[in-house]
């Protein structure tokens, strides 16, 4: 594996795991804090997706709404037919799709600037979620015997790209950036935005066991 990067996410590593082994929800934190953890800049963009991952996390523990993305790895959190790659990579694309959007959203609202003044920034945080899904398969995915009767799991897994996840994060953030003075466009452009990375979550659970 190619030499582990460090997030920048100090609350994220501190956060307790309160999940029993096997939950859904926890294989995906386990990996990322698995990561290696730095401090960052209060403000930066890594460290306003930690705040939008934690948020998120926090509100599920309070029985409070969570974003449409991440209902399906709630619900489905203990289910047999699901492995455990499946729940880390639906994590991970909630974490793209939906949490990395609004970083930067929030992000440029605080220095008041647009997404291309924060390319440098999105490209690092980039770089760590390659090198996140790069463990993911090399720590959960089954070995090449399990694999040939597993079948529709290979396909499963194959069919999400995190390359286009990303682009496809970028542009979405721009035009929610370029929607800040339309404040009812923005929000059902984003609440579209949830459900749909909902549907890719609901999608990468789909049981193959």
């Amino acid at each position: 594996m190619a030499q582990t990067e460090q997030f920048a996410e100090p609350a994220v590593l501190a956060r307790p795991h309160r999940w029993p082994p096997g939950d859904g929800v926890g294989v995906f934190h386990d990996v990322r804090q698995a990561m290696g953890w730095k401090a960052a800049p209060a403000g930066t963009l890594e460290a306003r997706l930690a705040e939008r991952y934690l948020s998120a996390l926090d509100a599920a523990d309070a029985g409070r709404p969570t974003p449409e993305c991440r209902r399906p790895l709630f619900r489905y959190r203990h289910h047999p037919g699901v492995r455990p790659v499946q729940f880390a990579l639906a994590g991970l694309h909630a974490h793209i799709a939906h949490d990395l959007v609004l970083a930067v959203v929030d992000t440029c609202r605080t220095r008041d600037c647009e997404p291309a003044a924060l390319e440098g920034e999105f490209e690092r945080v980039g770089d760590l979620l390659a090198l996140l899904e790069e463990r993911i398969h090399d720590e959960l995915m089954p070995g090449p015997d399990l694999l040939r009767i597993a079948d529709p799991l290979t396909h499963l897994v194959s069919t999400w790209s995190l390359e286009r996840a990303r682009e496809a994060a970028w542009t979405v953030a721009r035009v929610l950036r370029q929607l800040r003075g339309f404040p009812a466009a923005a929000e059902e452009f984003a609440e579209q935005n949830d459900a749909g990375a909902g549907l890719v979550v609901r999608f990468l659970l789909t049981p193959c066991r």
